[in-house]
């Protein structure tokens, strides 16, 4: 299955010195308040050399101690089958992994349980454990992928993620990054009136048609790009 997605950003000229993809993931959070359902957002700063001022849901780049990385339980079944057909079983964990580390990083939010059973690691993860919390992998669907169009000034292959917030077993105050600025939680319409990329705005679509509903063959959009044009394929 295939369509062209409107309004996506195109690039008509084409380099050979493109930017390699680098492996991400992102975290799509999801609050059912009594009003309305909520997502986690926050706004990058200004000064970023990608997507600067723009409001995204919170995420980054695979480090190289989530590949290494044992707790945090199994994927779902679903889950782990769709990622198993684009990487490995190692990188598949690493990813869901990333969304976990990335989101507590930049928001303070833990996805996870509590426990006092935690792993001694001297890796980045060492903060995250130092709270008393370990990731719950099994609390994650995995919902779309987008690749960076190209001659961009960074390019990343995403994956998203998303949870319920029930799934949180922690938060912190908020640390100070240079990339996100203070979080927050938005209903899905005002969520669409700031000022989001193409790309966060297409997969808030699919998050929003996800809420309430417990469809596990949906198919994953995934965003990209094929000879200069905007194409969405379903994984």
């Amino acid at each position: 299955m295939q369509k062209t997605l409107e309004g996506f950003e195109k690039d008509e000229v084409f380099v050979k010195n493109r930017l390699r993809p680098k492996d991400a993931a992102t975290l799509v959070l999801v609050r059912r308040d009594h009003d309305a359902p909520r997502v986690l957002m926050g706004k990058r700063h200004g000064n970023m050399a990608f997507m600067a001022n723009k409001y995204v849901f919170p995420g980054g780049r695979i480090d190289a101690c989530d590949m290494r990385l044992k707790a945090g339980g199994e994927l779902r079944v679903d889950v782990r089958k769709r990622l198993l057909r684009e990487v490995s079983e190692t990188r598949a964990r690493a990813l869901a992994l990333a969304a976990i580390r990335e989101t507590f990083e930049e928001t303070g939010i833990l996805v996870g349980k509590r426990t006092d059973a935690v792993p001694r690691t001297k890796s980045a993860w060492s903060r995250f454990f130092a709270h008393g919390v370990v990731p719950r992998l099994d609390q994650l669907d995995y919902i779309a992928r987008a690749i960076t169009p190209p001659n961009r000034p960074r390019r990343f292959d995403a994956r998203f993620f998303m949870a319920d917030a029930a799934a949180i077993g922690r938060t912190i105050d908020a640390p100070h990054t240079d990339e996100l600025m203070t979080p927050c939680w938005l209903t899905f319409a005002e969520a669409r009136a700031v000022d989001i990329p193409v790309i966060t705005r297409a997969v808030l679509a699919e998050a929003e048609a996800r809420v309430g509903r417990d469809d596990l063959s949906r198919p994953v959009p995934f965003f990209h790009f094929v000879r200069g044009k905007s194409r969405v394929d379903y994984l």
